[in-house]
């Protein structure tokens, strides 16, 4: 018998016994009297920006304004007007160039300010993590408290990728100096429709 199979063998001789997972009371957990409040205090703790507005019209004046300066900006919200479908076949160095992306989220979550978006709302998964401003629109009865509220709501199997995206890009893995926007967004504005 070579080492190799030695080691193998070994390892499968002395596997742990399998444990069931725990069954966790939902109605246990963290419930917050205000789930927006306490998502906006979180979002905005770690870097974020959260604006309530009454509807997503009050975007459309942004998005044009924002489009007619000049700058690379990407719309992925139907409700907003056009989609600029174009950026799904989009290269990362062609994408590189975006200034700021408009994209929709399925929903909130008030315990850690986190962002639920599908694939299908980001038109091409670089968009959200490429950008250098990214704009996140969720509707304020999608803010749940905890993130097991998040995965009973999710069907997490519905596309081949969603992210939970909280605040902007940041690291503090230098000299343990904070930087915002190293590997992603340098910003992150969520609107929250009433």
């Amino acid at each position: 018998m070579s080492a190799r199979e030695n080691i193998l063998n070994a390892i499968a001789m002395n596997q742990p016994e399998l444990v069931e997972l725990p069954v966790i009371d939902i109605a246990a957990v963290i419930d917050y009297d205000n789930a927006y409040a306490q998502f906006k205090t979180v979002l905005e703790s770690i870097g974020g920006k959260v604006e309530l507005i009454s509807d997503i019209a009050v975007l459309k004046e942004q998005l044009i304004g924002d489009k007619t300066n000049g700058s690379f900006v990407i719309n992925t919200i139907a409700a907003l007007g056009d989609v600029d479908k174009q950026v799904a076949f989009l290269p990362a160095f062609e994408l590189e160039k975006v200034e700021k992306a408009y994209v929709e989220g399925a929903l909130g979550v008030a315990e850690n300010g986190a962002v639920w978006v599908y694939e299908s709302q980001m038109i091409n998964r670089l968009v959200p993590f490429i950008c250098q401003h990214l704009i996140l629109v969720i509707e304020k009865k999608n803010i749940v408290n905890t993130l097991h509220q998040a995965y009973e709501k999710l069907e997490v199997s519905r596309e081949g990728f969603g992210a939970f995206i909280a605040g902007p890009s940041k690291t503090a893995d230098i000299e343990q100096s904070l930087v915002i926007g190293a590997h992603g967004a340098r910003s992150a504005t969520i609107y929250v429709i009433e």
